[in-house]
């Protein structure tokens, strides 16, 4: 991390995991790409989340602690108690050198000159406590939540599908098969109790969020739970009227196409957009686009001819 992580989330060294947990959910609130659209936000949320990893678990919170923010470089198997009761024991060897804990208790300035019969393993016991022998000081520590996007198309989005998800985390690799309901929209988050990030001491695991991703569709466009086609009309479907067959999400539909009507004209498929089992369903909407032969037969081109001759319509005159 480019920045210390306790500075990120603006606690202190010495904050337990409950403030920890209430000052990420209200920067991830503030952060959260989806909610800011300043150009960092991302960024930063990113930023938060790493932070958060590290202090909301005991043991990664122990060794950057101790290691600082290169401790993943550092073997698994060099223990942190261990590794500070020796640089303490070297400051107060030399004679007055001092390092600290994450309380702030100076380590070097015990009183111990190195020649008497001071037992140093009980010395540092009785400051370190439980804390530097591994979970069982820290008590019940829940999990962090976590969060991760799964992509459905437009017609899962419809319909409902179902996921096979790898998540990885500190118990390691692991898969889940999710149930992504009718009528998601893109955004939309789905909360999995229970498959987050592992607890400790007997803490309860965090929660998993699933982040809704509606893929680019060749047909649809998407506004909420609203869907927007194309409707191509012949210049005389356009101008007498007619009743199309348009396709939805949910089967063929028929849309009635007043006559005089121009391109870009939207006509509104009430409640046939992405469904709402919580309320209103979205329209669909069908825009106009008038298409015209690219290569006419003879006799169109006669027919249109002769509309040319006869007709009095300006299409750069009227409204």
């Amino acid at each position: 991390m480019a920045r210390d992580a306790y500075q990120v989330l603006g606690v202190s060294r010495d904050a337990d995991q409950s403030e920890i947990q209430r000052a990420y959910r209200r920067l991830a609130r503030k952060l959260h790409p989806d909610v800011n659209k300043d150009p960092g936000a991302e960024d930063k949320f990113k930023e938060l989340s790493e932070a958060y990893d590290v202090l909301s678990d005991p043991d990664q919170r122990e060794r950057y602690d101790t290691f600082g923010p290169d401790f993943r470089r550092v073997a698994a198997d060099v223990d942190p108690g261990a590794f500070r009761r020796s640089r303490a024991y070297a400051g107060a060897d030399a004679g007055g050198g001092r390092s600290s804990d994450r309380s702030g208790a100076p380590a070097g300035d015990f009183g111990y000159s190195g020649s008497g019969d001071v037992d140093l393993e009980d010395l540092l016991g009785g400051i370190f406590g439980a804390r530097g022998r591994g979970r069982g000081g820290w008590g019940p520590v829940a999990g962090s939540d976590q969060e991760t996007e799964v992509e459905v198309t437009v017609e899962e989005a419809y319909s409902g599908t179902r996921r096979t998800l790898s998540i990885s985390d500190m118990g390691g690799p692991r898969t889940l098969d999710v149930v992504i309901p009718a009528g998601v929209v893109d955004g939309q988050r789905i909360r999995l109790r229970g498959q987050g990030g592992r607890g400790s001491g007997g803490g309860a695991a965090g929660d998993l969020y699933l982040i809704v991703r509606i893929a680019p569709h060749a047909r649809y466009r998407v506004d909420g739970r609203d869907l927007h086609v194309m409707l191509p009309l012949a210049p005389w479907e356009a101008v007498l009227g007619s009743s199309l067959p348009v396709e939805t999400p949910g089967g063929q539909a028929t849309v009635k196409v007043p006559a005089g009507t121009s391109s870009h004209r939207r006509l509104r498929l009430k409640g046939r957009g992405l469904p709402n089992k919580r309320g209103k369903p979205g329209d669909l909407f069908a825009e106009a686009q008038i298409k015209v032969p690219a290569s006419p037969s003879a006799e169109e081109h006669e027919l249109f001819e002769q509309l040319r001759r006869s007709s009095t319509f300006d299409p750069r005159s009227s409204p």
